[in-house]
């Protein structure tokens, strides 16, 4: 067995950057220490008094946050990877045997910031970085809306009303404090359609049929510029908000076009919707493909969005890692609210015919369970 040399570390690190390291290019590029000015404002760190373990390093725990976004890990397992990966290490400055953070650490972390309401300080500093660095935005910007999941909450109808009316979780169970922290009350109902695919000859096929899943959760609204394809906007609601209705909060007025693509939610380079009744002209079936081919890189961003937004709670259908993470976190006092005309009930499932795929019959059976 080959006896560890004196630099037989230091080769092993010039060998992973000669090879390209992904944290060393991103700590490169991105200046994390210009936005500890705007965390140490947010969490208010001053003069301590003598005594007490002193706080980690806020650049360092906004580093964690990060690896956290970009892996979609929960705290627990975000505690464990960091000790057991050296590569994080290297990234977030820790030496080996080094106390480094724990997963109640990482939650009050970004629960100060949520609190604090400093996330769209940091997504500026961001953007100033950007823009400094010759990536601004230019050549249109593409909108678009994904789901995020939360997850089901069993309240009784009294309870539903006063959810639906605006009321905190705090507010409606004043007398357990442990139950209020573990209920969402600002996540909503909506249905996601997906229309049945067409054959070549423009007739669909008798075997697929029109499915619609229902959804509990949130709505994660974000806009890139085409060119760059950087984030350039982004805003949370809750998931029977409509998508049109938040185009103006996620839009960048900055952008040197102004031309904008979306689907059919919104107004601009949308999609056009299906005749009812009717086959889909050739035409309009290949405009909409082109339009695609330049929506479809939204997708991609929002797959890998890696802002801390309260909206981006852990997925409860993670993997048998994850079951010690709390599932749910109370959202900031300012976070908007539904308003009374969305559902907190989950909508009537549509009947399906006997010849209906294997999907839909799988849906239909997780949603009523």
């Amino acid at each position: 067995m080959h006896a560890p040399g004196l630099f037989d570390l230091t080769d092993h690190l010039a060998r992973l950057s000669a090879m390209g390291y992904p944290l060393e290019a991103l700590d490169c590029h991105v200046n994390f220490e210009a936005l500890r000015p705007v965390l140490v404002v947010a969490l208010g760190y001053g003069e301590r008094p003598k005594g007490g373990r002193p706080p980690y390093d806020a650049v360092v725990m906004f580093k964690v946050l990060v690896l956290a976004s970009m892996h979609n890990l929960s705290d627990e397992r975000m505690e464990f990877l960091i000790r057991d990966r050296f590569s994080w290490l290297r990234f977030l400055g820790f030496q080996i045997g080094e106390p480094t953070p724990d997963q109640k650490t990482i939650w009050l972390f970004r629960e100060k910031l949520t609190q604090a309401g400093v996330f769209k300080a940091l997504f500026a500093a961001f953007e100033a970085q950007l823009c400094a660095r010759g990536y601004k935005p230019t050549g249109g910007q593409i909108v678009d809306a994904t789901l995020v999941f939360a997850p089901r909450q069993r309240m009784t109808k009294e309870e539903k009303a006063r959810a639906k009316a605006g009321e905190a979780a705090s507010d409606i169970w004043p007398d357990d404090l442990s139950k209020a922290t573990q209920k969402d009350t600002d996540a909503r109902w909506t249905v996601k359609y997906s229309k049945a695919k067409t054959t070549k000859e423009g007739e669909e096929d008798t075997g697929l049929v029109d499915i619609s899943v229902p959804h509990f959760g949130y709505k994660n609204h974000v806009s890139i510029d085409r060119k760059w394809r950087f984030i350039r906007g982004e805003t949370g609601t809750n998931a029977a908000r409509y998508d049109g209705h938040e185009r103006s909060s996620v839009l960048d007025e900055t952008n040197s076009s102004k031309a904008v693509w979306a689907d059919t939610r919104y107004r601009s380079h949308i999609h056009r919707k299906k005749p009812r009744g009717k086959p889909i002209a050739r035409h309009i079936r290949r405009g909409n493909a082109t339009r695609s081919a330049i929506r479809a890189c939204v997708r991609l961003r929002e797959r890998a969005h890696g802002s801390d937004h309260p909206l981006n709670r852990p997925n409860p259908c993670e993997g048998p890692h994850d079951h010690g993470q709390p599932e749910l976190q109370l959202p900031p006092s300012d976070f908007p609210r539904a308003t009374t005309g969305h559902s907190l009930t989950p909508p009537k499932f549509r009947k399906y015919p006997p010849w209906q795929t294997q999907t839909a019959q799988h849906s239909l059976k997780y949603h009523r369970s």
